[in-house]
Formats: C-alpha cells, sequence, structure tokens
C-alpha cells in the first residue's frame, strides 16, 4: 500500500507541477501578445513603413498562437490532475497530504 501512496504522491507532484507552468507560460504569453499588440497600434497610429507593420503583424498573430497552444495543453493537464485528484479524493488516508493539498489549489489557480 506505501509503494502505491508514494506513487500516486509523485503523479500529484507531476501534474501539479505542470499545471503550475503552464498557467504561468500562458500568462506570459498573454502579456506578449498585448505589449505587440501595443507596438502595432502604435506603429499604425504613427503611419510606419508597411513592412513594419506587418511584421508586427506577424508577431501578434505568433504570440495569439503560442496563447492557444498553452491553453489546450494547460486544458489537458488541468483534466489529468482533476481526474487524479478526483481518485485521490477517495482514498481517507491521502485527504491531508501536502501533494494532495496543493494539488486541489493549482485546480483551483486553473479556474480562475
Amino acid at each position: 500500500m506505501s509503494a502505491d501512496i508514494e506513487a500516486i504522491r509523485r503523479q500529484l507532484k507531476i501534474k501539479t507541477g505542470s499545471v503550475r507552468r503552464l498557467l504561468k507560460e500562458n500568462g506570459l504569453y498573454r502579456a506578449e501578445a498585448a505589449d505587440n499588440q501595443a507596438k502595432l497600434d502604435k506603429l499604425r497610429a504613427d503611419g510606419a513603413e508597411e513592412w513594419d507593420v506587418k511584421n508586427a503583424t506577424r508577431l501578434v498573430q505568433e504570440s495569439e498562437k503560442m496563447i492557444e497552444d498553452t491553453k489546450g495543453r494547460l486544458g489537458r493537464a488541468v483534466g489529468e490532475l482533476r481526474d487524479l485528484v478526483d481518485q485521490v479524493e477517495k482514498q481517507p488516508e491521502l485527504a491531508q497530504d501536502e501533494e494532495f493539498l496543493k494539488a486541489k489549489e493549482a485546480l483551483e489557480e486553473a479556474a480562475i
């Protein structure tokens, strides 16, 4: 039984880490996209060269693609962690485990 509990703890830690990393990554891409959009808007307002506007537009589009990519990976990671948390909730010996509590906290952060 102890080996099973350690394996579950390890999975909780790995999946929690993935969710937190992807949350952070998604936030960084969102900030980058906002910065790139602001630069593009400024270039357009200032009547910049067509090449500069096209380049800035491409950067905005790339940022948007990365947001969608991390959003999809985050959704899958959250689903996997939620499934594992649901399994663990049925095991009273892990109800107050530190990794279990961290996993629930990560799920709450992802829901925001």
